[in-house]
Order: C-alpha cells, then structure tokens, then sequence
C-alpha cells in the first residue's frame, strides 16, 4: 500500500500489546482502527468495547467485515503468527507483525511467500530500534572512530513472573523465542553483520517444576559473518524481588571502545517498606494520548502504510533472526555447533537497515 490516504488498520490480537497498539493507533490522527479479532471473547470484547470498534472471533471474519482495511497489527503469541499473517497478506495488508516473525523457518517463508503474492510489505515488530539509548551507539557506532565491532555480550531477562503469570503460552515458548529476538536484531543492527554459526547451552529445570514445560535459562553465542562474536543469555526465572520484571544490560566492545547500556535501570530507584524498585515508563501518559518507544514504532507503521516511512525493520531481517533462534534450539538439543543458513534462501543480500 503506497496510498497517502488514512491507514485502516485491523489488530489481530487483543493481549496486552494488541491493546496497547489499538490505542496507539487510534490516537493517530493518520491512523483509524477498524476492527480487532481474537478467539478469546473476553479479550477481545475488552478492546473492542475500550475503543469503541467491532470484535471478531477470526481474521477471516474481521476481512470479511471490512474490505476497508489496509494493514494488520498481527501480536498474537509467538507461535500463533502463522495463519493470522498469511490470512491478511493474501488480503493484500500491508503488516506489522510482533517479534519474532515465527517460530521456524519454514513458517516466515510462508509468510513472505504469501505477502510478495498479495502485494502485501511487511514490518517487524523488533521495537528497540526505537529507543534512543540504541540509536544513539549505532550512530556512534557509525560515525566516530570507534573501532570496528568484535564482540557483543547481551543479558536479556524476565522474572518467574512472565512464564508462570503474565504468559498462559509460555509452555509453547521459551526465553529465547520471547527475549532473544530483541538481541540478536539490534545486535545485526548496531554491528552490521549476520550470525552464521551458533552453539547454544541451557537448563531445564525450575519452570517445568513449576508446570510450565519450558528452558529456564539459555547462553548462545553466535559467530558473525564480519568474524566477531555474539553472546546472547536470556532467563525466565529471576526472582519477583528483583527491582524489575525484566533486566537488560547490553555491552558493545570494539577495536578500541567499549559501550555500556543498561536499559531495565531508568534512573530512579524507588525504596518502599518491603522492597527496592525501579520505576518503568517504557509507555507514558501525557495530555490524553500515550507516548513511548513502542509508540513510536506503531506511529512509524502508520507512516509505512501511508508510504512516507520505508526504513523498518524488515521481514527479511525477521526471518534470518527467526532461522538464528530456530537454531538456537536445534544446538541445545544435539550440544552442538549448529551453522547457519546464508545465500539467497535467506535473502541475505538485503541490507541490515
């Protein structure tokens, strides 16, 4: 869609994040939101009835419904993107789609295959581009004489509190296909090159304790194609006590710099009578609208459908951060170094944008 007009959008979804982008979208002047679907009615009557749009229990029916619509906010769990993405990249949608872009490899394809024959682009939802604390070292990265990139170390982590409480799912997920998307993306992004091998070590044992039968805590460590070096470590069981529900700490080390980002930390420590926090706002309210990082990312889609944004995060780089993580998991369960597809198949000649 390369239409200036007004973006008619449709989520698909109505969790957490589905919510938080209906909003967004409806606080766009060039955004109107049309519709929302979700199989579950309680979530999807809540955002519906919240913003004033009609729910469906399907895509299928919301497409129907709407032949109006424009693009699609697809932010159904991981596992479930599949169906939805294909259904509105047939309609010819322009899509924005939560991270990772699927769960396997052969599901992205799929998707991809599907938008290109529906005339359909898609954006990937790998939100941390939009922070400034990132933007700002890709740009040192790139325009001072910092050294060249060899070695990236990237801690990504939740408390006990997202697989056990916040995620009904998190049994069909794991730390590395919910957290470990965000690194590696903004670890192509800040060092401009692709993982091509990665070897992978983690332990099972808490969570499926706890009845969610899934990884704890997962390291991989990835060669890239320039010869430097990735490590990512992501957890799903640190305490409830910590200052946060998630910690991320972030180091770049190059030829002659080092950068450090610590982004779960922003600044304020908050010490109450039964413990130490720290305050987020990620997302914020202010003058009747919300602002923040994620808002900044549906705002930009806005622009992506209405033609005027073409620099996002695209479904190439989704689907060889997909393949990465899907090896991710092949290497914890054979314990060996698992190489990464590259060439056409992957579309690696793409630019890292």
């Amino acid at each position: 869609m390369t239409s200036l007009k007004m973006a008619h959008v449709g989520i698909v979804g109505g969790g957490i994040r589905g919510g938080l982008f209906a909003r967004a979208i409806q606080e766009n002047p060039l955004g109107q939101l049309i519709a929302v679907c979700d199989p579950n009615p309680r979530a999807r009557d809540t955002v519906a009835s919240k913003h004033d749009v009609p729910g469906y229990p399907s895509v299928e029916e919301m497409l129907i419904a709407h032949p109006e619509l424009t693009a699609a906010v697809i932010a159904t769990p991981d596992f479930a993107h599949k169906e939805a993405a294909i259904a509105c990249a047939t309609a010819g949608l322009d899509l924005m789609i939560e991270k990772p872009l699927a769960t396997s490899t052969a599901d992205a394809e799929a998707i991809i295959e599907a938008a290109a024959a529906g005339g359909a682009r898609i954006m990937v939802g790998f939100e941390n581009r939009w922070n400034p604390r990132f933007s700002a070292v890709r740009e040192l990265l790139k325009t001072r004489d910092g050294g060249s990139v060899l070695n990236q170390i990237i801690s990504l982590n939740d408390t006990v509190f997202v697989p056990t409480k916040m995620l009904s799912w998190a049994a069909k997920s794991s730390p590395a296909w919910f957290l470990m998307p965000h690194s590696l993306d903004l670890a192509m992004w800040l060092g401009g090159a692709r993982p091509v091998s990665v070897h992978a070590v983690g332990v099972k044992r808490v969570l499926p304790a706890l009845g969610v039968d899934t990884w704890d805590c997962i390291s991989a460590t990835f060669v890239m194609d320039d010869g430097s070096t990735t490590v990512l470590h992501s957890s799903w069981i640190l305490p409830q006590t910590a200052p946060a529900v998630y910690d991320f700490r972030y180091e770049v080390q190059t030829s002659t710099d080092a950068f450090h980002i610590d982004v779960s930390n922003q600044g304020i420590t908050h010490y109450s009578q039964d413990r130490v926090s720290w305050p987020q706002w990620g997302v914020t309210e202010r003058a009747g609208r919300i602002w923040g990082v994620p808002i900044d990312m549906v705002n930009d889609f806005i622009d992506f459908v209405r033609g005027t944004v073409t620099t996002v995060p695209t479904a190439t780089q989704g689907l060889i951060v997909t393949h990465a993580i899907e090896a991710v998991h092949r290497s914890l369960e054979n314990g060996e170094s698992v190489s990464l597809t590259t060439g056409e198949s992957l579309r690696a000649t793409a630019p890292i944008s």
